[in-house]
C-alpha cells in the first residue's frame, strides 16, 4: 500500500476539507478559533513525522514519491512554518476582515503542496505540487479584496507566476522528448547521455527558469518586494519562509542529486545566478522604508547565498542550505510577528511604526532586534553560523578553482552592506527619535508571545549551540549522496 507513505501529506489535506466543512456549522464570532483545531493536528503531525524510518527511503506510486531524510527535513521545516502563520493569522493587530476559516484551508492546501514538493521524485508530481502551491498562493495574496495593495498584489502574482508555469511546463515537455520518461531515477540513469541533447539542456534551462520564480533569484525576482508589501502579514510569512524553501528543495534533488553533470557545466551560470542575485538584493534593501519591502529584497539577497550552496555542489554546501533555511525560517517568522502586531495605519509598515517600540513593547522589540541581526549574519544569532557554513564551503572549494575566492568576495561584500539596513531598523527600535512614538503599550496575546519565544529561543541555539543541527543536516546529505 502506497497510502502510509504519503500520510502526513493526506492528514494535512484532511484537515482543509474538515474546516471548510467545521465553518458551515460555527457561529461566525467563533471561526478564528477553528485556527486552534489547526495548530494541533498539525502539531500531531509534526509529532507523527518522527515516527518514521527515512534511513532507507521510501517510495510510493511507481517512484513518483520519496520519502527520505532530505523530503522529511523540509517537510517539518513547513509545517513549522505552517503553525506559525496560522497563530500569526488568529492575533494579528490586522485580522482578516472575512473569510478566515478559507484562509486556514487555503495555507493548509498550500502546506500540502510544499510538502508533496519536498518527496517529488517525478516531473510530474513537481509540476503539480508547483500549481497546488502556486494557485494557493494567488488566492492567499489578494484575500483582502478591500485592499487596494493586495489586489494589485495578487495580479502581478498572477502574471508572473503564470509566466514561470509557462516555462516550467515548456521544459519539462523538452526533457520529456529528449529522454522519453520524466522519473528523476531513470533521468539520472541516463545523464551522461542526455548532457549531449542540446534539446534536454534546453528543457532543463527554461526548468531553472520557472524554479528561480520560487526562489526569487535574479532575474525572476521582480514580483517579490510588490507582492510582499501587498499580502497580509501572514501570508508574506508563508511566502518568505515556506515557498522560498520549497523551491530550494526541488533545486537540490533536481539538479543536486538527479543532474550533478548538467550542474557541473553550468557551473559559471550558478556563480553568476549568486552573485548577482545578491548585490541586487542588498543594494535594493538600502533605501526601503517599508519594512515587508525591505524584507522582500534582503529575501533576494538570502536566495543568493543559498545558491552559493548549490554552487559548490558539494554535500557540506547542500547541508549549508539546509542549516541557513532553518535559521532563516525562524528569524522571518519573527520579524512578521512584531509587523502583525503594529499594524493598523496607514504607515504602520515603514521604520516609524517601529520608533521607540521598545518602549510599548520591550518582547517585541527583542524579538526584532534579534532577528535582524541575525538576518544580517552577525554573532551569535543562526544566521551568522548559516553564512559561515555556506563561504566556508564557497572558499573551501577556492583551493581547485579560483572563481570561488571572487564568488566568496561578492557574498561577503553583500554581508557587510546588509549590515546597515538591518541595524538602521534595530536603531529605531531603540535609539530613534522618541518623540515620533505611539504612547500607548503593545500587549500581545499569549500564542504569540509564546511563539516570539520559540522564535528568539530558535535563533540563539541554533546560533550558540549549532552542533546538533548541523551534523544532522551532513547526515541527511551523507545517506543520499
Amino acid at each position: 500500500m502506497d497510502i502510509p507513505v504519503i500520510i502526513l501529506e493526506l492528514s494535512v489535506g484532511v484537515l482543509a476539507l474538515a474546516l471548510l466543512l467545521l465553518d458551515l456549522w460555527t457561529p461566525s464570532q467563533q471561526k478564528r478559533e477553528l485556527g486552534w483545531v489547526a495548530v494541533v493536528v498539525l502539531g500531531l503531525v509534526l509529532a507523527g513525522s518522527f515516527l518514521f524510518n527515512t534511513g532507507q527511503g521510501l517510495t510510493a506510486f511507481g517512484g513518483l514519491y520519496v520519502l527520505d531524510g532530505l523530503g522529511m527535513f523540509f517537510k517539518r521545516l513547513f509545517l513549522v512554518a505552517a503553525i506559525a502563520v496560522i497563530v500569526m493569522s488568529m492575533h494579528g493587530a490586522d485580522p482578516l476582515a472575512e473569510g478566515v476559516v478559507e484562509y486556514y484551508a487555503l495555507v493548509l492546501l498550500a502546506l500540502m503542496g510544499m510538502m508533496f514538493a519536498a518527496s517529488a521524485n517525478d516531473f510530474s508530481l513537481l509540476f503539480v505540487s508547483l500549481e497546488l502551491i502556486t494557485v494557493t498562493f494567488y488566492v492567499l495574496v489578494a484575500i483582502q479584496r478591500k485592499r487596494l495593495y493586495a489586489i494589485e498584489a495578487g495580479i502581478k502574482y498572477l502574471v508572473m507566476g503564470g509566466l514561470a508555469s509557462a516555462f516550467l511546463v515548456y521544459g519539462i515537455a523538452l526533457v520529456y522528448g529528449a529522454s522519453g520518461t520524466l522519473n528523476y531515477v531513470a533521468l539520472a540513469a541516463r545523464e551522461t547521455e542526455l548532457v549531449q541533447s542540446p534539446i534536454f539542456v534546453a528543457g532543463m534551462l527554461l526548468v531553472l527558469i520557472g524554479l528561480g520564480f520560487k526562489i526569487a533569484a535574479f532575474p525572476f525576482q521582480l514580483w517579490v518586494p510588490d507582492v510582499y508589501q501587498g499580502a497580509a502579514t501572514p501570508t508574506t510569512a508563508f511566502l518568505a519562509a515556506g515557498s522560498k524553501a520549497a523551491g530550494f528543495i526541488l533545486l537540490l534533488r533536481l539538479f543536486g542529486l538527479t543532474c550533478p553533470s548538467l550542474a557541473e557545466n553550468w557551473r559559471p551560470l550558478w556563480m553568476i545566478l549568486a552573485a548577482v542575485t545578491i548585490l541586487y538584493g542588498n543594494l535594493c534593501a538600502i533605501p526601503q522604508r517599508n519594512v515587508k519591502r525591505l524584507l522582500g529584497y534582503s529575501g533576494i539577497a538570502h536566495a543568493g547565498y543559498m545558491l552559493l550552496g548549490l554552487t559548490t555542489l558539494t554535500p557540506e554546501g547542500f547541508a549549508a542550505i539546509l542549516f541557513y533555511l532553518a535559521g532563516y525560517l525562524f528569524a522571518v517568522l519573527g520579524v512578521l510577528f512584531v509587523v502583525g502586531q503594529v499594524e493598523g495605519g496607514p504607515r504602520a509598515e515603514d521604520l516609524e511604526s517601529l520608533v521607540g517600540l521598545h518602549q510599548r513593547s520591550p518582547l517585541l522589540a527583542a524579538a526584532m532586534a534579534l532577528s535582524m541581526v541575525s538576518l544580517a549574519g552577525l554573532p551569535p544569532m543562526a544566521g551568522f553560523f548559516g553564512k559561515f557554513l555556506l563561504l566556508k564551503a564557497v572558499f573551501v572549494q577556492g583551493a581547485n578553482d579560483p572563481r570561488f575566492y571572487w564568488l566568496g568576495a561578492v557574498a561577503l561584500a553583500g554581508v557587510v552592506t546588509s549590515i546597515y539596513y538591518y541595524l538602521a531598523v534595530v536603531r529605531s527600535l531603540y535609539w530613534a527619535n522618541t518623540h515620533l512614538a505611539e504612547n500607548h503599550p503593545l500587549v500581545p496575546a499569549r500564542a504569540t508571545r509564546m511563539s516570539l519565544y520559540c522564535c528568539m529561543i530558535g535563533l540563539i541555539v541554533l546560533g550558540v549551540f549549532p552542533g546538533p543541527v548541523m551534523d544532522w543536516t551532513v547526515q541527511i546529505m551523507a545517506a543520499i549522496l
